[in-house]
């Protein structure tokens, strides 16, 4: 495997959605936590502060971006993102459905 990339990223979620949006997160599907796993993506968190939400992964391979878009060919990722895009809202400046990818500051190892 490749070197490990550090991944921080922010999105927002509807006030109303937030109770929907963390029970579908104590039990995500199995078949998109495996597409996940099988991506090089580990030690994946998810925090949130009133309406906002905050990712944080890291990558250990080779090849991030196509990685990546493997998720995207997953039926069940697919539908399981179809159905966050109606919890969450982008925060200012992130494209249509997406997290916005945060630069890191600080890294203490």
């Amino acid at each position: 495997m490749g070197n490990v990339r550090r991944v921080a990223s922010v999105m927002g979620i509807r006030e109303s959605a937030i109770e929907d949006y963390e029970r579908y997160h104590r039990d995500v599907w199995p078949e998109v936590l495996a597409a996940i796993s099988a991506a090089g993506i580990q030690n994946y968190s998810i925090y949130r502060f009133k309406t906002l939400l905050f990712s944080y992964w890291e990558y250990e391979g080779d090849d991030y971006e196509g990685d990546l878009a493997a998720i995207d060919d997953v039926p069940a990722c697919i539908r399981w993102n179809d159905l966050m895009a109606t919890l969450q809202v982008p925060v200012e400046e992130a494209r249509p459905r997406s997290w916005l990818p945060l630069p890191e500051v600080f890294h203490l190892k």
